[in-house]
């Protein structure tokens, strides 16, 4: 795919309803497929203190029935009109999507606006979902090598304050000990109208989209706005460490974290640090993948991510860690690894990358970006999450644009920052013996 390439369209339409939701559109009259996303203001560092996991047990719940549907029917009427859909949680936004053919616009509408205006809120639907949740972290995360690695113990050593530092898929404690109220109290502070944005994309026209709106969101009521980050932090004063034993690991691992910039406030200055991160280990041409794992080899493999959960960089609100994620058999330890990556940053923070360096990562985030966008259901994800953190949806049209635009000299700065940081490095060990619930 060549690197130029954008979405079949580029042109997007936007409006605010009165209740305060925003309605973005990018339509493609060629496409025969409609997406509809809806994202809301609030993530796991927006859940109360005692209630780790409540972000992503809420998202749960909101497929659990709503005024006019029943339990799991959200679900069912979708697929009987020939889509599919599902929702998500990150540590700044929660995203539901659908994607079906065109003429289940108006469809998906609706149910999206139903859940939002009266969800099917009681005891039963509440132990339910708990117990799912429950289950959940177990296959995910407690019962499976690398499971939650690094993202569910990284926060806390690099981050001090609740909001950065806890783990947002929750501790059973918390969960069993969530109640209805709590669950009426986070529905009506953060699931209104005028904390959520809408993306509509494929096959449909924007008059039409801001139409059917108007018609099944405008009657909903706003509410006042809450605050939902940043979440500041001033940067650890000194290196970090924590060692994790886990019987079910083959080998050991590390992620070491360390802080960028502001990726809204500072946007450009953050973009150094993702091309910072495609240089040192995105292919394998990459500096630490010919380092570590072809040329010393000592690693089994090496990554850079750049955020704090997953790797979306771009729906992510300050703080925000700059991640190498190293597995290896163990012939080396940690410090002699780490070493061997701060002699990359610093050869990089003396030179900087080589033009060829620094076109191969454009091509590679600009296709990989591209690609990303050509889907339409996470085109519309990305359009609403956008729209959310960054107030423009239009900026997923400019991110290769501005990403080319990072120089050599940019590099360098963000590599030399890195090093004159302290680090929070999180340990992963075999070990035998560990107690699983």
């Amino acid at each position: 795919m060549p690197a130029t390439r954008r979405p079949p369209s580029a042109a997007i339409a936007k409006t605010v309803l009165d209740n305060g939701l925003r309605v973005v559109v990018a339509p493609d009259p060629t496409n025969p497929i409609v997406a509809v996303a809806v994202v809301y203001d609030v993530g796991f560092r927006s859940e109360p203190e005692g209630r780790t996991g409540f972000a992503h047990l809420f998202e749960h719940l909101m497929f659990q029935g709503s005024a006019h549907t029943g339990k799991m029917e959200h679900v069912q009427l979708v697929e009987r009109a020939g889509g599919v859909m599902n929702g998500h949680t990150a540590p700044d936004v929660t995203c539901y999507y659908e994607a079906l053919p065109s003429e289940g616009l108006a469809l998906a509408l609706w149910l999206e606006a139903d859940r939002m205006g009266a969800l099917a809120l009681n005891e039963e639907n509440l132990a339910n979902q708990v117990s799912v949740v429950e289950e959940e972290i177990k296959v995910n995360v407690l019962n499976r090598p690398y499971g939650g690695f690094p993202w569910t113990n990284l926060p806390s050593v690099a981050f001090e304050t609740y909001p950065n530092a806890h783990n947002g898929y929750g501790d059973f404690e918390h969960l069993e000990e969530a109640t209805l109220a709590d669950a009426a109290d986070f529905y009506a502070k953060y699931y209104s109208p005028s904390n959520a944005a809408l993306a509509v994309c494929g096959g449909c026209e924007p008059e039409e989209v801001f139409q059917l709106a108007a018609r099944y969101f405008g009657p909903l009521a706003g509410a006042k706005v809450p605050f939902t980050g940043p979440f500041r932090e001033s940067p650890t004063p000194k290196d970090k460490h924590k060692t994790i034993r886990d019987p079910l690991v083959p080998q050991p691992a590390f992620a070491a974290g360390y802080r960028v910039p502001d990726p809204v406030a500072c946007l450009q200055e953050y973009l150094s640090y993702a091309v910072l991160g495609a240089v040192l280990a995105d292919g394998d041409s990459s500096r630490l993948r010919q380092r570590l794992v072809h040329g010393d080899q000592i690693v089994t493999d090496v990554d850079v991510r750049l955020g704090t959960f997953g790797n979306d960089s771009f729906s992510l609100r300050d703080p925000v860690l700059f991640q190498f994620v190293v597995f290896h058999p163990g012939v080396a330890t940690t410090k002699h690894v780490l070493g061997v990556i701060e002699e990359e940053l610093a050869r990089l923070a003396a030179d900087g990358p080589t033009t060829e360096e620094l076109q191969r990562v454009a091509a590679l985030t600009a296709a990989g970006h591209w690609r990303g966008l050509d889907e339409v259901l996470g085109r519309a994800v990305s359009l609403a999450s956008t729209e959310i953190i960054h107030g423009r949806a239009e900026l997923i049209m400019e991110l290769p644009g501005l990403l080319t635009a990072v120089s050599a000299s940019d590099v360098a700065a963000a590599a030399a920052s890195l090093l004159g940081q302290h680090k929070a490095v999180l340990e992963l060990r075999p070990a035998a013996g560990a107690t699983r619930r």
